[in-house]
């Protein structure tokens, strides 16, 4: 990420240093975030084709007995089915896992920020800070980005964990197609978020204007 040079002279310390790392941290527990997004959507599927070649095998039996193959062959299919299933499962829930721990993350910054604000207005009254730390952007602007950011990726979360809890014992196709669809999308995390991130970056110098 470049680096380029805010309006500020020298060095940033105290609550510029602290907002600027803070939009670094966003940048990057966000590529983060997409990662196991990516890797949750590759799983998740995986354990949808498993749930219905279970499904599969379970109507195999009613249909086999007492023909050619073995109930014995057929159980087996099914045991080695469902390992793989919840070794599946288990990968799934450390994606989410390592999610809530992100989430946990911007909690604490956005947590950080309103304490900055809070601060500011003791210094310097209710307006807060008379001159901009960077660019444009007051105190108060800051946390009410990072606020907005964690309440889509905290939403975001719910619905992985939704998702999570219900896949592997959906038998219903469409269904499980919906929640597939709703891990891989991200209802929660539209564009404006990337916009809110880029313009983030763009204020504390991270990115060139």
């Amino acid at each position: 990420m470049s680096q380029s040079t805010t309006p500020q002279k020298g060095n940033l310390t105290g609550s510029g240093r602290k907002l600027k790392d803070d939009a670094a941290d966003w940048h990057n527990l966000i590529l983060k975030w997409e990662r196991l997004n990516d890797e949750g959507s590759t799983t998740a599927t995986k354990i949808v084709n498993l749930g219905l070649n279970k499904k599969s095998h379970a109507e195999s039996e009613v249909v086999m007995e007492g023909g050619s193959l073995s109930s014995g062959d057929l159980a087996e299919n099914l045991t080695k089915s469902n390992q793989e299933l919840e070794e599946e499962c288990g990968k799934l829930k450390d994606v989410v896992d390592k999610m809530a721990n992100i989430v946990s993350k911007m909690e604490k910054m956005v947590q950080a920020e309103r304490g900055i604000c809070e601060l500011e207005a003791f210094q310097f009254g209710e307006k807060g800070r008379p001159e901009p730390l960077f660019h444009s952007w007051s105190t108060k602007q800051f946390a009410e980005v990072s606020s907005q950011l964690f309440d889509s990726y905290k939403q975001e979360l719910a619905l992985k964990k939704t998702v999570l809890q219900e896949l592997a014992h959906t038998a219903n196709a469409d269904l499980s197609m919906v929640y597939l669809s709703s891990w891989l999308y991200q209802p929660y995390i539209d564009d404006s978020g990337k916009l809110l991130l880029e313009s983030l970056l763009l204020e504390t110098g991270h990115r060139p204007l």
